[in-house]
């Protein structure tokens, strides 16, 4: 059971779906879930979402601005992850959750996967509407994620090739694009792992999947300047759980689960076995979505 909604972000209109919550008896809590880098909800979202929604939680999936199903914002070019741009639409999908009349507006949580999961706790550090968040494999820091993803004898030629695409773009040129993931993990890509090929390219083409292989190179840029585990300490007392994979070697699960100490209480963290994209599917899955639920229903349904 879901609709297909629309709400908008100035300037363009985002879309996804809305989930009733199951044998709701009034208005609901509502949890609104948003995806990683690059990502469609397509990719596992209506899993969560049905988790959830069997659980007493509506739920409001959709597209950041760009991608996927959703408008591109104006001046900003399709495909491109800009992550303030994407925080500022959480918000706008809180504000449309709360003008549901099936929504209770005093009961909204907020989900996140990878980039998302980032983009989760920073929206929680700065909109009291959140009432409890949960970030999945979440990212922590883009610095430290690009020294790790990029070997060092490449960072000169990176910087070197970010400012000349902010000059070029000055002068009129269209923006470059670059394959999110690719089969030789040495080649250019956005997301340069084994895993990130192995799970991106099931979506490669796939009807009924609007996810194109590709992102600007300002995305890239964009990321490396990206602290979201700034954030954390800022959260509380809004609920926080964190969905970690400690063997995570995209978004670092060493980082996350040092991160974790610098966040305020009440806060949980729940370890899933393997690798990053091992958290969406079988056993991961059961953890990760478990967990989740769980937190939301706590906090969100039956708080203390």
């Amino acid at each position: 059971m879901r609709e297909d909604i629309t709400f908008t972000a100035p300037g363009a209109t985002l879309r996804g779906w809305f989930y009733p919550a199951a044998d709701a008896q009034g208005p609901a809590a509502c949890v609104v879930l948003q995806h990683g880098f690059t990502a469609v909800k397509e990719m596992h979202l209506d899993d969560y979402a049905t988790h959830f929604q069997a659980a007493g939680l509506a739920c409001l999936v959709y597209d950041h601005p760009g991608f996927g199903d959703s408008d591109d914002l104006p001046g900003t070019p399709r495909q491109q992850v800009d992550p303030w741009q994407q925080i500022r639409c959480i918000q706008h999908a809180i504000t449309y959750a709360q003008s549901r009349k099936d929504v209770d507006p005093g009961r909204i949580g907020l989900w996140g996967s990878s980039y998302g999961g980032g983009n989760a706790y920073v929206a929680a550090a700065i909109d009291r509407r959140v009432k409890a968040v949960v970030g999945q494999v979440p990212a922590i820091s883009g610095s430290e994620t690009f020294k790790q993803l990029v070997r060092i004898d490449h960072w000169a030629a990176m910087d070197a090739a970010f400012a000349a695409e902010r000059q070029a773009q000055l002068n009129g040129a269209p923006p470059t694009y670059i394959p999110i993931v690719a089969e030789d993990p040495a080649a250019m890509s956005g997301l340069p792992t084994p895993d990130s090929w192995e799970f991106f390219r099931h979506y490669i083409d796939k009807p009924g999947v609007k996810w194109k292989n590709e992102t600007t190179l300002l995305s890239m840029e964009f990321f490396r300047g990206y602290e979201p585990g700034a954030y954390l300490p800022m959260i509380a007392p809004t609920p926080l759980l964190m969905v970690v994979a400690p063997l995570d070697r995209l978004a670092d699960g060493g980082l996350a689960t040092a991160a974790f100490e610098t966040a305020r209480h009440p806060k949980q963290l729940t370890l899933v076995p393997g690798g990053h994209f091992d958290a969406y599917t079988g056993k991961g899955f059961e953890i990760s979505a478990g967990a989740a639920r769980d937190w939301f229903v706590r906090h969100l349904i039956n708080p203390d």
